[in-house]
């Protein structure tokens, strides 16, 4: 009954959306609903729902293997990824006349261009509250020296240099052996899911104290997250050696950062305002390069040259070999990799794939993503059928 109601239902619109659930990944349903939709020969638009963290990366990526085209990456849950999706529904609605119905659906969502979302974290006390109320203009979080005075996750909507922004502040992460007090460890989740559901992550650092593995831990999450990230030095009006410091945190930064090689580091005073225009200048750069997507072609070449730069090391007595690379993913930017050993690919090759990209194609502080899938062996049958 449910497959009858589900065919007739193809058979008569114009456009179906088809949904799958990203952080389960594929099911047996979801196959036999794509073989459907072949053979009803139906424009489709693939939707990725519940793509709000890393859980969800393999199930995306399993989608391609429907042969219906790019998935849309959202979560319902938490408003993601509607903009995309709207993209990619406008061109059927024109396709069959429904401009009308497009436009009353676009006026009813607002002509503004869609918000970024940023995420201010860090350790306490470093004053996140108090950048977010220099770029709000006003005194929306409370601010203190007590750990974790900032107990509530608050979202705000706001402009900066004619940009809409939603700006998440949080308590932030506390060491684990510290959270002692059920709010805290609240706000410490809250933390974690702002990151999750962020576009881009500020991590913000005391300049006048070393860089800690608390403050590394943050950014790291941003990056394993998959985050636009940049990091800002404040309370910069308080160092005195400007330039010693700088080295330091630049020092620290890149050795204990690799996957985000390049990130930027932009000195501000959010008590003062010092250095917070620029600070948003490199963070919309860096969100900017997170959107990038790459042509087949040029990622290719990019590959034969990298790989004549560095070649592949020997695996088990044998020349590991990549023969094609593509973009299947962005936000950030995802590539598959066709190697003829795709178990076996070192991760110091693949940092060095990286690092190649980011300078090639102006990446730089962008977390890379790679996916590696086996070529096949042209030799493989042959062997068996001697």
């Amino acid at each position: 009954r449910v497959r009858e109601q589900t065919e007739r239902a193809v058979a008569e619109a114009d456009l179906v959306l088809f949904v799958l659930d990203a952080r389960e990944g594929l099911v047996p349903e979801d196959e036999a609903i794509a073989r459907l939709l072949r053979r009803a020969n139906a424009a489709v638009v693939m939707v990725a729902n519940k793509c709000e963290g890393r859980a969800s990366d393999a199930g995306f990526y399993e989608a391609f293997a429907l042969g219906l085209g790019e998935p849309v990456a959202i979560s319902a849950e938490h408003g993601q990824g509607m903009g995309e999706l709207r993209d990619a529904i406008a061109p059927h609605l024109e396709r069959h006349g429904a401009r009308a119905k497009a436009g009353a659906a676009e006026a009813s969502i607002g002509d503004a261009p869609r918000r970024i979302e940023i995420a201010i974290v860090g350790r306490p006390n470093v004053g996140k509250s108090t950048l977010a109320n220099r770029l709000l203009g006003e005194e929306r979080f409370v601010t203190g020296e007590e750990p974790g005075v900032t107990r509530d996750a608050i979202d705000a909507d706001f402009d900066y240099g004619g940009r809409p922004l939603r700006l998440v502040d949080t308590a932030g992460l506390r060491r684990a052996a510290r959270v002692v007090d059920g709010v805290e460890a609240m706000a410490a989740e809250d933390t974690r899911r702002a990151i999750g559901r962020c576009q881009l992550a500020i991590v913000v650092l005391d300049a006048t104290e070393p860089v800690n593995k608390q403050d590394l831990s943050v950014a790291a999450l941003a990056a394993e997250e998959g985050r636009a990230l940049v990091l800002a030095a404040n309370k910069w009006d308080l160092v005195v050696d400007r330039d010693a410091t700088r080295r330091a945190l630049l020092d620290r930064i890149e050795i204990s950062l690799p996957q985000v090689k390049g990130v930027a580091l932009v000195p501000v005073s959010a008590a003062s305002g010092e250095g917070v225009d620029r600070l948003m200048e490199t963070a919309f750069a860096a969100h900017g390069r997170w959107l990038t997507e790459l042509g087949t072609a040029e990622l290719n070449r990019w590959l034969e040259h990298a790989i004549e730069g560095h070649s592949p090391p020997l695996v088990s007595g044998r020349r590991l070999k990549f023969r094609y690379a593509t973009q299947v993913g962005k936000r950030p930017p995802a590539f598959a990799l066709f190697t003829n050993m795709a178990d076996k690919v070192p991760e110091s090759y693949l940092r060095y794939l990286a690092n190649e990209l980011r300078a090639s194609f102006g990446l730089e502080g962008v977390p890379i993503r790679w996916q590696l899938r086996q070529t096949r062996n042209p030799y493989a049958r042959k062997a068996r059928g001697a």
